[in-house]
């Protein structure tokens, strides 16, 4: 099946659904971060494709088009985010079952602790749990209705000229763009990112990490002690703090959701790592062609199937 056939499979799911597409700021103390990874051998380089800047979606007349589109893009970056979460989550796994620890693996830990805002004893229980609760994935459903809602399909001036696609803050001068409805003396500007990837990286490192997104850690946390699917539709309830919108915006999330059949990607996405052994996750996570990750290709010994 060719790149372009796999494209237009990502037509099926989608209903035309009509949203506002208001970009919103988060909270001041929401900084952006690079989207950078902490240093693990068992990651592969990124592919290149990885840097790749944010097509042009203006030009789309057809709405459906534009759709499909704009989720054939954001989707294998948001497989190559997640299956890189994945390989991290399971070194920290194969950590907490050892009887000791290296100097290197503690330094490990130490750094995804920092980096996850986790306060804790260096190897303890608690650290191990915390850093479980944090280290995780999130449902594409949820990435790719909030890039969406966030960034107006991909047209807003913050997604065309930094890259960024949910409106993340940056505090240093000259670190992003000066929103023209800043009010005076305010010293934030939107962030831009070298990528559209790197946008989606720190924004999952957002909802990871800041105390506002606790309620979506403990449903995926439920989740993960029940062995429930994760699900973006259940942990839109977590956004609550997301905009001073509140209820309505987590309602207009899970609209989102439901009539563009967002769904449809997590059972793909589902379905592309469960079970996987170690070999073919890295393999995921540095496909040499983004087409290999659109739903429909499955994983083999001669790695990604590109069609």
């Amino acid at each position: 099946m060719s790149a372009a056939s796999r494209a237009l499979l990502l037509l099926v799911p989608l209903v035309v659904f009509t949203v506002a597409g208001s970009l919103y700021l988060p909270p001041r103390d929401q900084a952006a971060d690079s989207g950078s990874e902490v240093f693990l051998k068992e990651l592969p380089p990124l592919p290149a494709w990885a840097a790749t800047p944010l097509p042009d979606f203006s030009g789309y007349v057809d709405t459906t088009e534009k759709k499909a589109a704009f989720f054939a893009f954001l989707y294998p970056r948001i497989v190559l985010a997640n299956s890189r979460i994945l390989l991290e989550r399971n070194y920290l796994l194969s950590l907490e079952k050892k009887a000791s620890l290296t100097p290197q693996e503690k330094h490990w830990l130490d750094q995804q602790a920092q980096r996850l805002r986790i306060k804790a004893v260096t190897g303890s229980r608690q650290q191990f749990e915390l850093l479980k609760k944090r280290l995780d994935v999130i449902p594409p459903s949820l990435v790719m209705a909030q890039a969406a809602n966030e960034s107006a399909w991909g047209t807003s001036r913050f997604a065309r000229h930094g890259n960024n696609l949910f409106g993340q803050w940056c505090f240093t001068r000259g670190c992003g763009l000066v929103p023209q409805s800043r009010v005076e003396g305010a010293r934030h500007e939107v962030a831009k990112f070298a990528s559209p990837y790197r946008s989606i990286r720190a924004y999952i490192e957002n909802l990871n990490r800041h105390p506002t997104y606790q309620a979506l850690r403990e449903i995926r946390l439920k989740d993960r002690a029940e062995q429930t699917p994760l699900s973006g539709l259940e942990m839109a309830e977590g956004l609550l703090g997301y905009s001073e919108r509140g209820e309505a915006y987590v309602e207009e999330i899970r609209a989102m959701i439901h009539y563009n059949n967002l769904e449809f990607y997590d059972d793909a996405f589902r379905t592309m790592v469960q079970g996987r052994n170690p070999e073919a996750l890295l393999q995921l996570a540095s496909t040499p062609q983004e087409a290999g990750l659109l739903p429909g290709p499955t994983i083999d010994e001669n790695g990604p199937a590109e069609g």
